[in-house]
C-alpha cells in the first residue's frame, strides 16, 4: 500500500516539463580547464559487488544526487553516518510536486515550506516510515553550494543546512567562491564558474579533503598517483528492487571501487557517492567516477566508493535522481522507495 502524508500527485508529463525547462536554463556554453595534476585513472572490470568489513555508510550527492543522499539520510539515519551535499536544497523539499520542485526548491520563486518539511519528516519518524528522526542527532552534515550557481538558489541551500540543524546535526556550511552549479574537484574538466556538463568544476581547490574531514574526522592525503584498487562495473539489475533498473530508471550498470587494503581485509568505511541530472553513465560516461577526487582519497583512508547510476526515462528526461516524484509513486523519500531501497540494497551487498 502506498504510504503518504500531504502527498502530491505528479503527473508524468508536468515532471519532464520541469526537468526541461531546469536544464535548459542551465546548459550554458562550457569552457574546458586543464586539472590540477594528473589525473589517473582504472578501467572498469565487470563483476558484481561482495562483501567488506565496513565500519561505517555515508553519502554525499549533487545536485538531484544531493537531494537524494538528503533522502537516504533522513530514512536510514540509523545506518547512514554522514552526508555531503553539493548544491541541493532540504529533504522531501519538492513535496512530490513538480511545479514546486522547480519554483521552490531551484529559484525559490515559492517558499519552500521548511517548517513544513520539518513537521513532515518528526511525524514519518513516529510512523515508522523513516528511522527515528533522532539519530540524526550529532550526525555530520557537510552543506556546499557555489556562489555562481545559477540552478540552484542560496536560500535553498541554506534552508537544506536548517533542516538538519533543527534536528541536531553537526552541520558544516561552505560557499564555493567562483563556482557554478557542479562537483567541485581538482580534476575538473570544467572551468570554476561553468554551469554545463558534465558539472565537474576545477576552482583551484580540494573540496572532497575538507568535505571527507567533516565526515570521517581527520583524512590523509590523498594518493596523486596510480590508483591501486579496482573498478568494478557491475549489473544494477541485480539490486534494483522489482528486478528491473530500467524500470525505475536506474542505469543498468553501476560502479564500486575498492582499494586494495579494503580488498585485502582491512576495515572500511562505505561512501555512496550519487551524480546529478545529466551526469550519469548513460550520458557522459565515467567523468563522474573518474573526476569527482574520490578513488584517490579511498585509497589512502580505507574508503570504498559506491557510485549508483540513474539514466533517463519518459518522465525523466535528463537521468535524475527520483526527488520529486517522477517515478509516480509517493513513497519515493522513506523507506520503500524503489530508488532508495535499490541503492540500500547495493549498500547491503558491499556489507554496509
Amino acid at each position: 500500500m502506498v504510504r503518504s502524508v500531504r502527498m502530491l500527485r505528479v503527473t508524468r508529463r508536468w515532471a519532464a516539463l520541469w526537468a526541461l525547462t531546469l536544464f535548459a536554463a542551465m546548459a550554458v556554453p562550457t569552457t574546458q580547464a586543464s586539472a590540477s595534476g594528473g589525473l589517473h585513472t582504472v578501467s572498469p572490470v565487470a563483476g558484481s559487488l561482495s562483501g567488506h568489513q565496513i565500519s561505517g555508510v555515508y553519502v554525499a550527492g549533487i545536485s538531484s544526487g544531493g537531494y537524494m543522499a538528503g533522502q537516504l539520510q533522513v530514512a536510514y539515519s540509523s545506518r547512514i553516518k554522514g552526508t555531503a551535499v553539493f548544491g541541493a536544497g532540504p529533504y522531501y523539499c519538492a513535496e512530490n510536486n513538480a511545479a514546486e520542485a522547480l519554483y521552490g526548491c531551484a529559484a525559490n520563486t515559492y517558499p519552500d515550506y521548511l517548517s513544513t518539511l520539518e513537521a513532515d519528516a518528526s511525524l514519518w519518524s513516529a510512523y515508522g516510515w523513516i528511522d527515528p528522526i533522532s539519530h540524526l542527532s550529532g550526525r555530520p552534515v557537510w552543506v556546499y553550494h557555489g556562489s555562481q550557481d545559477t540552478a540552484i538558489a542560496a536560500s535553498v541551500s541554506k534552508d537544506g543546512a536548517s533542516f538538519f540543524s533543527h534536528f541536531g546535526a553537526h552541520v558544516t556550511s561552505v560557499t564555493g567562491t567562483g563556482a557554478g552549479h557542479a562537483w567541485v574537484t581538482p580534476y575538473g574538466s570544467n572551468s570554476c564558474g561553468t554551469t554545463g556538463s558534465p558539472y565537474l568544476n576545477n576552482c583551484g581547490t580540494d573540496p572532497e579533503h575538507d568535505m571527507l574531514t567533516a565526515l570521517l574526522g581527520s583524512v590523509t592525503a590523498e594518493n596523486t598517483g596510480p590508483l591501486t584498487g579496482t573498478l568494478t562495473r557491475f549489473n544494477q539489475n541485480a539490486y534494483a528492487l522489482g528486478g528491473s533498473a530500467g524500470a525505475l530508471d536506474l542505469s543498468s550498470a553501476g560502479f564500486s571501487y575498492v582499494p586494495h587494503s579494503c580488498a585485502t581485509g582491512s576495515t572500511c568505511r562505505l561512501l555512496v557517492a550519487l551524480h546529478g541530472c545529466d551526469q550519469g553513465y548513460d550520458t557522459v560516461g565515467t567523468a563522474f567516477v573518474d573526476e569527482a577526487n574520490l578513488n584517490q582519497y579511498a585509497d589512502t583512508n580505507n574508503m570504498i566508493v559506491l557510485y549508483p547510476q540513474a539514466t533517463t526515462g519518459a518522465s525523466n528526461p535528463l537521468g535524475c535522481w527520483d526527488w520529486w516524484g517522477y517515478l509516480g509513486a509517493t513513497n519515493y523519500p522513506i523507506q520503500g522507495g524503489a530508488q532508495i531501497e535499490s541503492i540500500m540494497n547495493m549498500v547491503d551487498a558491499l556489507g554496509g
